[in-house]
């Protein structure tokens, strides 16, 4: 008997998934328990699983579309089964829950010949969302022609193939697309690094620039394009929203001497050589270890109660191409600064790659966002809910200071909490980092 495929709930804040790609095509046999499509979730690409054996009937959710959770993505079953009648019925439950839809956009004004189509904006398949390339239009007539049709002169490439060709030279209109709708996709660059294509010097005919075609309705103002909101994007967007609307939020600055920390980590790599750890290691563990100090600041406030955490969990921002994540580590107080190093380098990769669990990047008793590498002096954090602080690290930069009635130069970096305060008073919050700051200008401290 033929059943519904649903979108499942791959994650505890997902509310809907692209699919990535599917593992599996229509007229396959599927075993129970086997993985049938990729799915991006709101932090991660996630496998997901068939919960039945049978044969893949058919695909309703093509790669690089959303479904919202327990929406019919596809259909399983005998093969040869006849599954009308149950594709009546889905059809049916899509043209329900899409009447006050339709409705709405029957007022709408009909599309401008400039603006995308919803297929051409489609994210590409595996790849994530598509570019729009074309080559610049003579006049107003010819624009018109142009964005009406998906030939003459346009192309889409997805931004992964992209990348690629802008590095390595290579012509795009050297290349048919072998992706939805005549895409230019990762293989193809692969494909054509491996044949040899004409490079974009090689090319005598204009470069194609990516399209801004939608018009403003200020006059003289910048044409735009758009792109769909990415799941992860969505849920920052979400998330950040929640956060400094109710959460009251104030910000601790201060200034700390590293010139203790840089010997220290300096001795520890000479030891540890051809391994290295980072000045952000060391940081995450003294702040591990200062929280339990102050129990306070490792604790989340859950409405009629504070929850205090016996060990310290602590979210490191990682940047990924469509946004920001907060990979865990996990009892970092425990551990040394060789096994954090590690451990941060592990969890960095998986989430470049949106290959995260759930329990890797959720859960962390406050975070650390260091944008010190990126030369950045200070700056201000967001508070991740309902974690009760965040701390900013800035870069060490050499200044000149008074010491003893002497000029001299130290290291000194800015590091600013921002505090829940429900939760961490201003007192708390300054208690936390002067022990914090003690640690890392006399690292004995520690064990103390």
């Amino acid at each position: 008997m033929a059943n519904k495929i649903l979108m499942p709930k791959l994650s505890p804040t997902m509310e809907e998934g692209q699919i990535s790609s599917w593992v599996k095509e229509e007229g396959d046999e599927i075993e129970a328990n086997e993985t049938i499509a990729e799915v991006d979730t709101d932090k991660a690409t996630m496998e997901m699983t068939s919960l039945e054996a049978g044969t893949l009937l058919k695909i309703l959710v093509p790669a690089g579309e959303n479904a919202k959770l327990g929406q019919t993505i596809g259909i399983i079953g005998e093969e040869g089964e006849d599954f009308s009648d149950l594709m009546a019925e889905i059809e049916k439950e899509s043209s329900s829950n899409g009447a006050s839809a339709e409705k709405a956009e029957e007022k709408k004004e009909e599309p401008k010949a400039e603006e995308k189509s919803v297929a051409e904006k489609k994210e590409e398949k595996q790849e994530g969302k598509s570019y729009d390339y074309q080559s610049p239009p003579e006049d107003k007539d010819q624009t018109a022609k142009t964005e009406s049709q998906s030939t003459n002169g346009r192309m889409f490439v997805s931004p992964i193939a992209a990348r690629m060709a802008s590095e390595n030279g290579i012509d795009l209109r050297s290349l048919s697309g072998s992706g939805p709708n005549g895409r230019i996709i990762k293989r193809d660059i692969e494909k054509a690094l491996s044949e040899g294509v004409p490079s974009k010097e090689e090319a005598t005919s204009k470069a194609f620039v990516p399209s801004f075609d939608a018009t403003s309705e200020i006059e003289g103002a910048s044409r735009f394009r758009e792109e769909n909101v990415s799941p992860m994007r969505r849920t920052i967007a979400q998330r950040l929203g929640e956060s400094l609307g109710p959460i009251p939020t104030f910000y601790l600055t201060v200034e700390i001497e590293m010139d203790e920390t840089l010997a220290l980590r300096k001795k520890i790599n000479e030891s540890i050589a051809p391994d290295k750890i980072s000045v952000n290691d060391i940081i995450v563990k003294v702040a591990a270890m200062a929280s339990l100090k102050h129990p306070f600041v490792n604790s989340s406030y859950r409405d009629d109660k504070i929850r205090f955490y016996e060990d310290a969990d602590v979210g490191v921002a990682v940047a990924v191409d469509e946004g920001l994540i907060t990979p865990v580590v996990r009892s970092a107080n425990k551990k040394g600064f060789v096994e954090i190093s590690n451990e941060i380098a592990e969890l960095a990769e998986k989430a470049r790659n949106k290959k995260l669990q759930p329990d890797e990047y959720q859960g962390a008793t406050f975070s650390i966002s260091n944008l010190g590498m990126f030369g950045i002096k200070e700056f201000t954090a967001i508070i991740n809910p309902p974690e009760a602080a965040i701390f900013a690290i800035g870069r060490a930069v050499p200044t000149p200071v008074v010491r003893d009635g002497e000029i001299v130069t130290r290291n000194i970096m800015h590091v600013t909490m921002s505090c829940d305060h429900r939760v961490i008073d201003g007192a708390t919050g300054a208690k936390f980092l002067q022990t914090f700051k003690q640690m890392l200008e006399n690292p004995v401290m520690m064990l103390m």
